[in-house]
């Protein structure tokens, strides 16, 4: 050859490796993609509007998603086994009309539930209770207000007397009681008689606990308690629901008519039972239902819970039974307006415009004072048909003393207060029972998706149903050998998200896809030195069109290029993870997202122009094998194959809720055995692990399909490469 054509081959060699070295972009360098996932994470003053459905059909579905979602963020999916009560009731006091008693029983083994229980004289055939969550009035049962603002209360008109007037708590229960009903006030956990667990725990929780973070008998609020959907609210909330229990278990209540009230942290757990538990039949949330601020308590906080919802809607979720509510000078104070409008439409829809009713009262600062609660007994009076002339006024009485309502004496001891070992052995009891629970719902797949997989949807938050509507946007297209290399963007329109990626399309396609996720992006596709890995060519050169892709903070979501080592969180100093996740999906649940993003374009578009693929395939190494695993979960059988390396990770070993794969419910669900076993039906291609897990094995051994599991067993360096042979079976 003539030296300048050695020359000439030799410029163009060197160029031809230059351009295989830069992997393709969607974007200019420093551009990220226009995604608002990337615009600061909302948090609990955020705005959270209620959009009315059109329809009865619509809502239904609507609510059966929020009722779950409510359910899981409680731990509550499946609800755990009813323990013995074990109730005790003592001390009773006799007064003119009613009665009061001093009652405790245990929630679940060793966890007291504690309050009084005042009773009507003179019953004569069954009678209606109220159940009376007292919210954040600390030690609110036992307490009395103090001379000077009693004497403020009076002068605006918040109380009317001067011996009653000094417990709003005791007011509302003797006046109840007067009314013909029954009333149970239980303690919030930490207040008045329950003090097992701390108040700094329960409402001033400020930093992780180094002795509570750990993979065996953890405490609350660390990452082992969030993977499993263990908090202080879903404490809370079951003690409501024990509440009932217990209620209904007295023999002279009437099941057809069960009250809930309860004012600021009270209303929100007046929300939480009355949409969750069908037993209830009147609902009155005080100064807590709201478009604005949805309560900044760590005890009302749980991860998952108001992501893509919120307590108005949460209010919704009783309709149309009735269901009134008050408003103060608080963050309540816009709800006539921004709330109220939507809830009496969706009560109309319904057929129940008048079972919905806002009691107004700006006037007055954060409460539940004697103007507020006369509004709740007209309500009740009117719905229970209690046959009192309205309105209803609220009589003096004498207030009982600490000591007179304290549940605990000689005969009745306490139980150890600030019991850091009662915290895990509580949490322990719940984990094995959910996970008995679930594991006895592994015996054949239809049980099992009932189960762990719709609480993997709740989890990550997304089905390929719901997946949403995607465009591609080709940013540029080359030819290769025998491949067309086509890089874009992938728009989620439904969600404003976009995914950077590229398709190696064969010339020869022969209508199989393998979507390939790696740690790095869509960088993993091609090897150091600029080329597609072996793998990957084989893939190709066997007609598989194979995508890369950058998923959430992978390639060019990223500004420096470096890899992310901890999530974003809100701002706010106290480290609970329920801050920012109970508002916010996690960077793990988001990636899944990105991955159905792809799976959804690929099963309902055409791609450039040639028809839908016949078999899409996902594999997923390094930090996307688990990623890869989720998406299976909740992929609804649009992904006909998954081939992962797990590398053994368990959402149950992470020790920090800010590491880009931690995720509330991860481990609860039977960890990442369980998102692997639900996808059942269609082939597994395994590696990481030295067994195939035991409900996975469970699962697919009564599938049908003859491929069913494949264990890989094989060196590290060549998992990626055995991966590529299964995917071309």
């Amino acid at each position: 050859m003539p030296k300048p054509l050695v020359a000439l081959f030799l410029l163009l060699s060197a160029a031809t490796t230059l351009c295989a070295a830069e992997i393709p972009r969607a974007l200019p360098a420093g551009t990220l993609p226009k995604d608002s996932r990337l615009q600061p994470p909302k948090d609990l003053n955020g705005y959270f509007p209620f959009q009315p459905p059109q329809s009865k059909e619509e809502w239904a579905k609507r609510a059966e998603l929020i009722r779950r979602r409510v359910l899981v963020s409680q731990g509550l999916w499946p609800l755990p086994t009813r323990s013995p009560l074990n109730v005790v009731i003592h001390g009773k006091i006799e007064k003119e009309d009613y009665t009061v008693e001093k009652a405790y029983f245990e929630s679940v083994p060793g966890l007291y539930v504690t309050g009084n229980l005042y009773r009507p004289k003179n019953v004569q055939g069954a009678v209606p209770a109220v159940l009376f969550a007292h919210g954040h009035w600390q030690d609110a049962r036992l307490s009395e207000e103090t001379e000077d603002n009693l004497r403020k209360e009076i002068a605006t008109g918040a109380e009317r007397f001067e011996k009653g007037g000094r417990s709003r708590f005791q007011s509302m229960c003797v006046q109840l009681a007067r009314m013909g009903c029954v009333v149970w006030q239980w303690d919030m956990l930490s207040d008045s008689d329950s003090k097992q667990i701390s108040r700094e725990i329960v409402h001033t929780f400020a930093k992780q606990r180094p002795e509570m973070n750990t993979v065996q008998n953890w405490g609350l609020y660390s990452p082992q308690a969030e993977a499993h959907l263990q908090s202080v609210m879903g404490l809370q909330t079951w003690n409501a629901v024990r509440s009932l229990d217990f209620v209904l278990g007295l023999s002279e209540v009437d099941p057809k008519r069960i009250a809930i009230t309860g004012a600021s942290g009270g209303g929100t757990q007046t929300m939480l039972l009355a949409a969750i538990d069908p037993r209830v039949s009147l609902s009155f949330p005080a100064v807590m239902v709201s478009t604005a601020m949805q309560g900044g308590c760590t005890c009302e906080n749980a991860s998952l819970l108001r992501i893509g919802t919120g307590n108005v809607e949460f209010a919704a979720l009783f309709a149309p039974k009735p269901q009134g509510m008050t408003t103060a000078d608080d963050w309540t104070k816009e709800m006539a307006t921004k709330g109220f409008p939507e809830l009496k439409q969706l009560y109309a829809t319904l057929g129940a415009a008048d079972n919905v009713m806002l009691h107004r009262g700006e006037h007055f600062p954060h409460n539940y004072n004697a103007v507020a609660r006369a509004g709740f007994y007209a309500w009740l009076n009117r719905h229970f048909k209690l046959g009192l002339k309205e309105p209803v006024i609220e009589r003096d009485f004498d207030p009982l003393t600490r000591d007179q309502l304290t549940v605990w004496d000689a005969q009745h001891p306490a139980p150890m207060a600030n019991d850091a070992d009662l915290e895990r052995r509580v949490l322990n009891w719940l984990d094995g029972d959910a996970e008995r629970q679930l594991k006895d719902s592994a015996t054949a797949l239809g049980p099992l998706r009932k189960t762990v997989g719709a609480g993997l949807e709740v989890v990550l938050g997304r089905t390929f149903a719901s997946a949403g509507s995607v465009e591609w946007d080709l940013k540029s297209k080359q030819s290769r050998d025998s491949w067309v290399e086509m890089t874009g963007l992938l728009r989620n329109k439904t969600y404003g998200e976009e995914v950077p990626v590229t398709f190696i399309y064969p010339k020869n396609w022969n209508q199989k896809v393998v979507v390939w996720l790696t740690g790095e992006g869509k960088s993993g596709l091609w090897n150091a030195e600029g080329a597609l890995k072996s793998e990957v060519r084989s893939l190709v050169e066997a007609g598989t069109t194979v995508i890369g892709a950058d998923l959430l903070y992978q390639g060019e979501f990223l500004e420096n290029g470096q890899p992310l080592t901890q999530v974003r969180t809100v701002a706010n100093s106290r480290e609970a993870a329920a801050y920012t996740f109970g508002y916010n999906p996690t960077l793990f649940a988001q990636r899944a997202h990105d991955v159905l993003t792809i799976v959804r374009y690929l099963r309902t578009t055409d791609v450039d122009g040639h028809p839908r693929p016949s078999r899409v395939s996902v594999a997923g190494f390094g930090a996307a094998g688990p990623v890869a695993a989720a998406a299976w979960s909740v992929a609804q059988d649009s992904i006909d194959r998954l081939a992962v390396d797990t590398q053994g990770f368990r959402f149950g070993k992470l020790l920090d809720y800010r590491d880009p794969q931690f995720l509330p419910g991860g481990a609860k669900y039977l960890d990442l055995p369980g998102m692997l076993a639900v996808g059942g039906r269609n082939p597994l291609w395994l590696a990481g692990e030295s067994v195939v897990p035991e409900v996975v094995a469970g699962i697919y051994a009564q599938s049908s399909n003859l491929d069913g599991v494949e264990l890989y067993r094989g060196e590290p360096a060549q998992q990626e490469a055995a991966a590529a042979r299964w995917l071309l079976k």
